[in-house]
């Protein structure tokens, strides 16, 4: 048995990926330790995960420019070296993962002080400046989308794909059964609305606009709002009578990708491999101010592929929108086109090309 560290947390994007790896490594008998930030989400995601150890570090988002915050986050960051530090002191993990954001950069940086193979994984097509300095750390980049690689010349980087967590490969139902759970038709045209983990608003006021015209057309929705406009779309549902489940958010995702006929998403790349998986039609609504503008990137790799429209969102009016979820509804042969498309953008053993990297480099180490 060989022990792992991987570093996970702040957001889902970093997070469930992170957890299929330690899901397959943990099947195949290892001992996995997975370092998440103090997020909520984190907290939740991980609650009864009694088969990895779990390791909360400090939140950390770097500053801009020099202030006070400045100096607070260097500090923070020392203490979370310190303290990654004394976590591998009693763990020896034989090499460590992060998947991404400044919640990878202190156990990537103590695992290299400790001369321990460090590894970083992006997800997204332009990486970000946390994963930049990541990657410099460790000496190079696991990708999820192969056209990355052209963002970071001088980096050396290994295509794997993007992990998908176990509970959405296992575990969901037929597609009648799951608008059953959601208490849907089960032969209605069904649209999957998600703006991820921040700004979901602009989705939100973007497809409440479009739905409108759909009133008695027998479209229905699936709609998670995010905490803050969940009473607000509620309640636009309710008046415009038109069939839908609402929802700040959903725990079992697989349910609702499997009741789904097209999805209205940001395009942040978890997700992205996510619709991928399940074969969705997508229109992609990239959020505009996502670092470095990376979910725009994202999409276009769906959009060139033929497996999402992109939409930017100052030009999601209601009108346009409706007319594009129109057209997917309306043309079964664009949307076998799409549902085509978007299979064939899944990296179906990517969690287990990223566990072997691992489990390679601790056998070469000398790990087991």
């Amino acid at each position: 048995m060989t022990r792992f560290a991987i570093a996970a947390g702040g957001t889902g994007g970093h997070l469930f990926p992170g957890l299929a790896v330690a899901e397959v490594l943990h099947s195949q008998g290892h001992e996995v330790m997975v370092l998440t930030s103090e997020k909520h989400i984190d907290a939740v995601a991980t609650e009864g995960r009694s088969e990895f150890r779990i390791e909360r570090l400090p939140g950390m988002g770097l500053p801009r420019g020099l202030s006070p915050a400045t100096l607070r986050f260097f500090a923070r960051f020392a203490a979370g070296v310190l303290q990654c530090s004394r976590i591998f002191s009693e763990f020896k993990p034989a090499a460590v993962l992060g998947m991404g954001g400044f919640t990878s950069t202190a156990p990537i940086l103590a695992g290299k002080m400790r001369g321990l193979p460090v590894f970083v994984h992006e997800s997204n097509a332009i990486p970000g400046k946390a994963n930049r300095l990541n990657a410099r750390i460790a000496g190079g980049l696991l990708i999820g989308f192969k056209e990355c690689a052209s963002r970071v010349p001088s980096t050396q980087c290994n295509v794997t794909g993007t992990p998908v967590r176990r509970a959405l490969v296992e575990k969901h139902h037929d597609k009648a059964s799951a608008r059953r759970m959601f208490g849907l038709s089960e032969d209605a045209f069904t649209v999957l609305v998600m703006g991820g983990s921040q700004g979901a608003t602009g989705l939100n006021m973007a497809v409440m606009e479009a739905a409108s015209r759909f009133a008695g057309v027998g479209i229905q929705f699936i709609h998670l709002t995010g905490a803050s406009d969940e009473e607000t779309v509620k309640a636009f549902y309710a008046k415009a009578g038109i069939r839908a489940w609402t929802g700040a958010f959903h725990h079992a995702m697989q349910d609702a990708y499997t009741a789904a006929d097209l999805a209205i998403v940001r395009s942040g790349a978890a997700s992205l491999t996510e619709l991928s998986f399940f074969a969705l039609p997508s229109i992609l609504i990239p959020y505009p101010y996502a670092a470095e503008d990376h979910q725009t990137f994202n999409a276009q790799i769906f959009s060139n592929a033929g497996a999402g429209i992109l939409l930017p969102e100052r030009e999601a009016n209601g009108e346009k929108l409706a007319q594009l979820i129109s057209s997917v509804q309306s043309d079964q042969s664009l949307r076998y086109q799409m549902t085509s498309a978007s299979r064939a953008l899944f990296a179906s053993d990517a969690a287990e090309r990223v566990a072997k990297v691992l489990i390679d480099a601790a056998d070469k180490r000398g790990g087991r």
